[in-house]
């Protein structure tokens, strides 16, 4: 045996043990901040949250420094491209404070809305969030060392809800260190795109995930369509495993381009405790929920 079929045989050895190293991504809640919440996600065995950015004290963001919880996004929806003066003033200016208490935290990410105006046309703006995000946010994250997520939520004032949009944004703010995705494959199940194409499309810009499922009730959309008179509901936000979301193949898309950031459950599903859940502490029919959606994630994602 030869020296060089020595090396090939040891570099595809190390290759195959590479190939079947256990994934162990983070795995997280989404939610507010108290110590309660805190407690049941480490107990769980959760590793990662993602924290309300819109209400956190001066207590509690001493808190968060303190509770050994790893973190990794601030959640704040808004609209950064408004088209009030006054709003779009206090809009930014929040945000910017937002970014420095990132920072603080070492939190590396925020997520948010891209920003909407519908008073004008889909190019004009792209041309405004471009500049505002340039002008006023830019110099903060790279202070903060934070980057800015996109969730494509379509109830937002977002134009981030899919490939349309954010093949545009990307285009358009170039090769920037400064924003990138927070994937939530669940809004795109609700505007029937696919989330696992899209998913490999943009792979390179995901750096946290939502996880949160979509029933679709195809009894009633097909008497309905998407726009009911009656305001039929026909699609429903669900735990993880619930709904119609194929998460084998979206795991499978993120495991084997090498995802280690975090993952964490978003739990909007009405059937226990949400929307109605009592803040800040989660409920108890919210927590059998997150127990539910973290027992069926084990198969694909390892404590």
């Amino acid at each position: 045996m030869t020296r060089r079929t020595l090396l090939t045989a040891a570099a595809a050895a190390s290759a195959y043990a590479q190939q079947r190293k256990e994934w162990k991504p983070r795995l997280g809640v989404l939610g507010p901040f108290s110590e309660a919440n805190v407690q049941f996600a480490k107990a769980e065995g959760f590793t990662n949250m993602i924290l309300d950015g819109g209400s956190l004290t001066d207590n509690q963001i001493e808190a968060v420094r303190n509770s050994g919880m790893h973190v990794s996004a601030l959640q704040l929806a808004q609209n950064h491209i408004s088209p009030d003066p006054e709003k779009h003033r206090q809009e930014t200016e929040n945000f910017v404070k937002k970014i420095e208490l990132a920072g603080k935290l070492g939190i590396p990410f925020i997520g948010t809305c891209s920003g909407k105006d519908e008073t004008k046309r889909f190019p004009q703006q792209i041309d405004d969030i471009v500049r505002v995000y340039t002008e006023k946010y830019f110099k903060a994250c790279e202070a903060a060392k934070v980057r800015i997520l996109w969730e494509p939520w379509a109830g937002g004032p977002n134009i981030a809800t899919g490939p349309v949009g954010f093949e545009a944004l990307f285009k358009a703010f170039g090769d920037s260190p400064y924003i990138g995705l927070q994937y939530d494959p669940s809004h795109l199940v609700w505007q029937m795109m696919d989330p696992i194409q899209c998913a490999r499309d943009f792979i390179d810009k995901i750096y946290d995930v939502h996880l949160k499922d979509t029933q679709i009730r195809w009894d009633v959309l097909k008497k309905t369509g998407i726009n009911p008179p009656n305001r039929a509901q026909w699609w429903t936000f669900r735990l993880p495993g619930l709904g119609s979301m194929d998460w084998p193949a979206f795991f499978s898309v993120l495991q084997q381009a090498g995802y280690q950031g975090a993952m964490s459950i978003e739990h909007e599903d009405p059937f226990y405790g949400s929307p109605n859940r009592p803040g800040p502490d989660f409920s108890d029919d919210f927590k059998t929920g997150l127990k539910m959606a973290h027992r069926y994630l084990k198969q694909y994602i390892p404590d």
